[in-house]
């Protein structure tokens, strides 16, 4: 009955989600368990999260979320903006899961576990912290601790192998005769004064699943699978409304919550550009700015998720069966 109810309340989700997330101020559409004057009660409902709540009369008519959906109820939680976790500790060798870590381009991230292919093992984190947004390459280096965290060329352990890159939508285009236009009417512009510039780019679906990436160790010895504070994964769970999680981050340390919505589709601000995600978990918060990239563990001590983004009223979760297949690797145990 329950996963019934969930399913009907995704199908009316989706049929209603692009107009949801053009209201204003709403950044993520997820199903949990509605609040009553602070009291979860036990009705399933369609959740909006929006930046911060105002009164509905200084709303347009086409911002008001509706109080129910096709017999569902509504419920409008405040969130705050959602952001990519990444800030600005200490060196570890071995490291564990759970310590800094990062592309010496970005600030500082957070060592999610570790991952096998085959005989290969792996360190799990971001995109966002690993990867610098689709910028980095395999084999940059990768620092421990991050580069906020004092990490420098001598803190190298590992290098990037892969990621999975992020869509924000438009890429650059592959059509020379679009690159071409462009030089020209660029040329034009330039002849004639104009200090204006075109520059061609190519629409893509703009839609994710996960914020992901692996590290290949320098050498073995170098990491450990005990999860900082919590021990070595006991393997692969899945999570449901009211799952108590657990994770160790670079920022918060250790630190636990509960999943409030799952399939979420929600719109991550990138300190720029953002990134819309669907079928994303999201939890109490249990995070900030530095814990993307912890592995997020149930308390039988089962990985169930990648954290990588959050406010101070929620946190945002990639589901690991999404993350292993997406990369193809399993959980080192």
């Amino acid at each position: 009955m329950y996963e019934a109810h969930i399913l009907k309340i995704k199908e009316i989700k989706q049929r209603h989600l692009i107009h949801l997330l053009t209201r204003r101020n709403v950044v993520a559409c997820g199903i949990g368990y509605k609040v009553s004057r602070g009291v979860r009660t036990d009705e399933l409902s369609l959740v909006v999260s929006v930046t911060h709540k105002v009164d509905p009369s200084a709303l347009a008519p086409e911002d008001l979320v509706p109080r129910e959906l096709e017999g569902v109820r509504t419920d409008v939680v405040e969130t705050g903006l959602l952001r990519a976790h990444q800030k600005p500790t200490d060196r570890w060798r071995p490291a564990p899961p759970g310590v800094s870590i990062g592309h010496p381009h970005v600030t500082a991230g957070t060592f999610g576990c570790l991952v096998r292919r085959g005989d290969e093992v792996f360190i799990l984190s971001n995109n966002h912290v690993l990867a610098d947004l689709n910028r980095a390459r395999p084999g940059d280096p990768i620092l421990q601790p991050g580069a906020a965290d004092g990490g420098t060329m001598d803190d190298r352990i590992a290098t990037l192998a892969e990621f999975i890159p992020l869509d924000f939508g438009e890429t650059e285009p592959e059509c020379s005769i679009a690159r071409g236009l462009a030089d020209v009417l660029n040329w034009l512009a330039q002849a004639t004064g104009s200090t204006h510039r075109l520059q061609p780019v190519q629409r893509t679906p703009g839609v994710n699943r996960v914020d992901a990436a692996l590290a290949r160790p320098l050498s073995p010895d170098l990491v450990t699978k005990e999860i900082l504070y919590i021990g070595a994964p006991a393997g692969v769970g899945s999570a449901t409304l009211g799952t108590r999680v657990q994770k160790t981050g670079r920022t918060t340390g250790y630190t636990t919550g509960t999943i409030t919505q799952v399939e979420v589709t929600v719109r991550i601000d990138y300190y720029g550009p953002s990134a819309l995600f669907e079928g994303q978990l999201m939890a109490s918060p249990m995070s900030q700015p530095g814990d993307s990239g912890s592995a997020v563990l149930d308390v039988e001590e089962r990985v169930v998720g990648l954290l990588f983004a959050g406010s101070d009223a929620a946190t945002v979760i990639n589901p690991i069966a999404e993350v292993l297949s997406a990369l193809d690797v399993e959980i080192l145990t």
